[in-house]
């Protein structure tokens, strides 16, 4: 699955989905890095934290039909996210990989 912003530009190419408990538990934590191109998809996910995490990421918080709620770029090892109400969607990316290029109330699709 890709993740396409609505103006068309490809945020990542292959997107991760982490849906059960524990996939979402773990996410990346413990990876050694995450390949440019590659995203985790959280859900539900209103709220993230990159403790036991070896690189900064790229996150952005989703409403359920896909509007940017909240981004926070470089998030580094060991920080906790703010809750973000109305997010049932998180997804996170190698950081630098947005660069402000997505802001809230932008729309993110998926394909395949």
């Amino acid at each position: 699955m890709k993740c396409v912003l609505e103006n068309g530009d490809v945020l990542a190419q292959e997107v991760e989905s982490a849906r059960s408990f524990f996939k979402r538990l773990k996410g990346l934590m413990f990876r050694p890095s995450m390949p440019q191109g590659t995203a985790l998809l959280l859900a539900p996910c209103p709220q993230i934290h990159t403790c036991f995490m070896r690189f900064a990421i790229d996150v952005l918080f989703l409403a359920e039909d896909g509007t940017v709620l909240y981004v926070k770029e470089n998030m580094k090892p060991w920080r906790i996210s703010p809750i973000v109400r109305r997010a049932v969607q998180t997804l996170e990316f190698a950081g630098g990989t947005l660069r402000g290029r997505v802001k809230a109330g932008m729309r993110v699709d998926f394909t395949e």
